[in-house]
Parts: structure tokens; C-alpha cells; sequence
């Protein structure tokens, strides 16, 4: 039965839905059940989903006592669960339903990840056709002032993937402009203009906050992020598509 509580999370999902789900508990911006993950050698591997609006999944692995594996991709638990079959999560994660493992697919958990994805490879597109991502900031660690990071192209993209990847990121680091710490900072006024093709002053719509796509995740990147895009988009026939 699903846990009465209350906060943004109570609406994502009806209680229809969430009928006979094992160990509901809604959040004030999510909604989190056990889940778990059966390998053949090691068996279940138990622990509990986070599912938000955005799309995004997160699982806290719970196999062992000890585990301290937090936050982790649907794709990552596969792994670490140790599941034979791996690129399959979709299929082979499993959410307890009347006492039965019945999979993510089969159940209504995954219609925002769906919405996400839908958006960033349809809907998620500028003037020109092509993905529209919105400027994103920076803040120096040694001055302390947020930089602009436009990202109009795979390779200005990618400029901001790897900067927001180093933790001790300074303005000495862009090397797209000729910015110093001396320089002075956007005024306010000035940074709520990001690039959004449906309002000059969007705080983040469908239009210009990208959950993922070609032109900013990259096959030659191992962070999870991108590992996880492309072995998405290669299970379900995506990648390529815009």
C-alpha cells in the first residue's frame, strides 16, 4: 500500500498506479518503492527506487548490510547486482506487485523517464530543428562568480560537460573566452537570458533544459552519464534520431 504522504511527489503517480506496489513512499518531489535486481549466481539483489518528474531514476542499493552504493543509474544497479544480462534494465529490475517481481516495463514507474526521453530526441528542439539546450553557469572556486556557458554546438557542449566534471573549476579553466577572476560578473538582470527559443527570460521549460541527447552526451566520455545515454538509446533503437 502506498504511504500517505504529502509534497509534490503525491501527485506524480495515482493511487491506481501504485496499487499492491511493496513499500510506497512519497517524497516532496518523488516516489520511492523496493525494487530489486535477480542474478542467476548471486540472486536478488534488493533495494529502493527514486522515481521524480524529471524523469530521473535513482536506486539505493540495499543487497548487503554494508552497502554504501547510493544514488545509483537503473543501469549501474543492473551492474552491481551483478546480473548476467546487462543493457536490460528496463526488463530486468523489478518492483514487488500482489507478491510478485513484475518488471519496470510492465508497470506505469517509468511513463516520466518515457516523457524525458520523448522530449529530448522530439519535442526538445530549437528554431533550427535540432536539440536546443539553454546557457548554464559555472561558479569559479577561487573567485567565487558564475561564468556563461553557451551551448549551441556538440563542441561548446561538450566544453561545459568536461568543465562541470572538474571539481576545482576556475575561470582560468574557459577557455572558450577570455575571462579572468579580475573580470566582473553577469549583473542579474542579465543571467535570466539563456537562450530559450520559447521566452527570453525562461527559468527552464521542455524547450531548453535538455534531459540528454547527441549533441551533449558523448561516446568517448566515460562518465555514467554518457555511458548510460548510449547503452539507452542502443537497447531501444534511439541513438541517431532526432
Amino acid at each position: 500500500m502506498a504511504a500517505a504522504n504529502g509534497g509534490a511527489g503525491a501527485a506524480l503517480f495515482s493511487e491506481e498506479e501504485l496499487r499492491e506496489v511493496s513499500g510506497v513512499r512519497r517524497g516532496e518531489d518523488f516516489v520511492e518503492m523496493t525494487c530489486g535486481c535477480t542474478s542467476h549466481r548471486y540472486g536478488d539483489a534488493v533495494g529502493r527506487l527514486r522515481v521524480f518528474a524529471s524523469g530521473d531514476l535513482e536506486v539505493s542499493c540495499e543487497c548487503t548490510p554494508g552497502c554504501r552504493e547510493d544514488k545509483l543509474t537503473p543501469a549501474a544497479f543492473e551492474k552491481h547486482s551483478g546480473k548476467e544480462t546487462a543493457g536490460k534494465w528496463r526488463n530486468t529490475i523489478w518492483v514487488m506487485v500482489q507478491g510478485e517481481k513484475v518488471p519496470l516495463s510492465k508497470t506505469a514507474l517509468l511513463k516520466y523517464y518515457y516523457l524525458a526521453h520523448k522530449s529530448s530526441n522530439g519535442s526538445h528542439k530549437g528554431r533550427n530543428g535540432r536539440p536546443s539546450h539553454r546557457d548554464e553557469f559555472i561558479r569559479c572556486t577561487r573567485c567565487g562568480k558564475d561564468r556563461r556557458f553557451r551551448l549551441r554546438s556538440k563542441e561548446e557542449c561538450r566544453v561545459y560537460h568536461d568543465a562541470l566534471a572538474k571539481i576545482n573549476w576556475t575561470c582560468a579553466d574557459l577557455t572558450t573566452d577570455r575571462v579572468t577572476c579580475d573580470d566582473e560578473e553577469e549583473r542579474a538582470s542579465r543571467k535570466v537570458l539563456r537562450g530559450c527559443s520559447r521566452a527570453t527570460s525562461c527559468a527552464g521549460c521542455m524547450k531548453c533544459v535538455c534531459f540528454g541527447c547527441e549533441t551533449c552526451r558523448f561516446k568517448d566520455c566515460d562518465c555514467q552519464t554518457c555511458v548510460d545515454f548510449y547503452r539507452n538509446s542502443e537497447s531501444e533503437g534511439i541513438t541517431g534520431r532526432t
